[in-house]
């Protein structure tokens, strides 16, 4: 991601200490365990991560029915996969997908807040959450853009998807050329979290 929406270092440790402090608070007023922490941590480590999202891509890549399923029941076609019983908690309830496309391309930010699509994603990078990042999108998308190095054809639409609690959106990006012969498993190399969000393109092979 461009330094342009680095999160500044002393803004990350101003948080670090916040959450710290809260997190004392909460176990010395009984409220949590430390054990608590743990497992919520461990849960976002081994089970909503963006291997989940990754999967998701790469069977829309690879099954065209699926793939036109995933657009219009998000939540119906993520049932059908093996992915962990908590998606379909209430983040994964209100998931949606939508899809690159030749001419189409899809940004998603969250100009309240960070609502993100954790069970397909994982937690929101630090930058996600900038009321700069999150400002110029919604304003300027095409700029963002191409400030990240995504540089689009003028004649591509931009659609920008606002998440909230209600939606929480995720990109399926564009399968790259030259990848028919790939693997299931090299093809998930090539999806990150932020052609997901749509502040990327998928990789290409090497």
């Amino acid at each position: 991601m461009s330094d342009q929406f680095a999160y500044p270092a002393e803004r990350e440790q101003d948080s670090a200490r916040r959450v710290a402090a809260l997190e004392r608070l909460l176990i010395e007023k009984g409220v949590i365990t430390d054990q608590t922490v743990d497992k919520v941590l461990g849960y976002f480590e081994s089970e909503m991560t963006p291997l989940n999202g990754k999967k998701i891509v790469v069977k829309a890549w690879t099954d065209p029915d699926f793939a036109a399923r995933v657009v219009t029941d998000t939540p119906a076609a993520l049932a059908e996969l093996d992915l962990p019983e908590g998606m379909a908690g209430a983040e994964g309830e209100h998931i949606q997908a939508v899809a690159n496309a030749p001419g189409i391309h899809n940004l998603v930010i969250c100009t309240l807040c960070s609502c993100f699509p954790w069970p397909v994603l994982g937690l929101p990078p630090y930058w996600y959450k900038d009321p700069v990042f999150r400002a110029r999108a919604a304003r300027e998308p095409r700029t963002v853009l191409a400030e990240v190095g995504v540089d689009l054809p003028d004649d591509t639409e931009i659609r920008v998807w606002d998440s909230s609690g209600h939606s929480r959106w995720f990109v399926i990006p564009e399968r790259p050329a030259g990848t028919d012969d790939l693997t299931d498993e090299q093809l998930m190399d090539l999806v990150t979290t932020e052609s997901m969000i749509g502040v990327a393109l998928a990789g290409r092979p090497a």
